[in-house]
């Protein structure tokens, strides 16, 4: 489903900056056209100040229907224009590159995957993912790793796309359950604490082309 005129677009902008790459800034859409969307200029969701945006800036966007699903997604700034307000217009996605996800309901998929773990300021370590989804992630560490359960952990998962683009996805887990294997590893179950919504539509816009590999099997 297409967003449609007057729909509110939540965005995150590519940024070097990675503080200024994580704010979220909220527009409207003004009107529709063949190949892109004229919305209105970007406001900083928590000051309420006008974001300046240039040709060529990347945006990860999601928009919220009326049963409180979101859709998620990818576009890039192509220019403006100045009728009477001054708009941005952006590249408008193919129905195939938007992402669904229902409210409480998040896509899981197997998956070995590299995440960095921060414990503590002084103990991290690497772990590889038994799945990932937008709701959390499970990974096998080493069995002498000093974790438990209910701790709160700092992530960084390393995401691969089919186009072979690469994103890292920074988040806090809540570790809900650990079990030991048999190798001398444990599985660690983990549920996302605090994520960027952008940050997480880009591990949904994974798990939804890994699905699509699966069902090409």
């Amino acid at each position: 489903m297409l967003p449609k005129i007057s729909q509110t677009l939540f965005l995150q902008v590519a940024n070097v900056d990675e503080t200024e790459e994580k704010e979220e800034y909220k527009s409207r859409i003004s009107d529709v056209g063949e190949e892109s969307f004229s919305i209105d200029v970007p406001i900083d969701v928590k000051s309420g100040k006008l974001h300046r945006v240039y040709v060529g800036d990347t945006i990860s966007a999601y928009y919220v229907s009326n049963d409180g699903a979101k859709y998620y997604f990818n576009s890039e700034v192509m220019g403006f224009t100045n009728d009477v307000l001054k708009l941005v217009i952006i590249k408008k996605p193919q129905l195939d590159a938007i992402t669904k996800v229902q409210r409480r309901t998040f896509l899981r998929v197997t998956a070995d995957l590299e995440v960095a773990v921060k414990l503590s300021e002084h103990f991290k370590f690497l772990a590889i993912t038994e799945d990932v989804g937008g709701g959390g992630i499970s990974f096998v560490c080493d069995g002498s790793v000093p974790i438990k359960q209910k701790d709160v952990v700092s992530c960084w998962l390393l995401v691969p796309y089919r186009n072979g683009s690469i994103d890292h996805v920074p988040f806090k887990g809540d570790l809900v359950r650990i079990k030991p294997l048999d190798t001398g590893k444990q599985l660690v179950m983990l549920s996302y604490t605090e994520i960027t919504d952008p940050d997480r539509q880009k591990v949904i816009r994974y798990c939804f082309e890994r699905q699509l590999d699966f069902r090409k099997k």
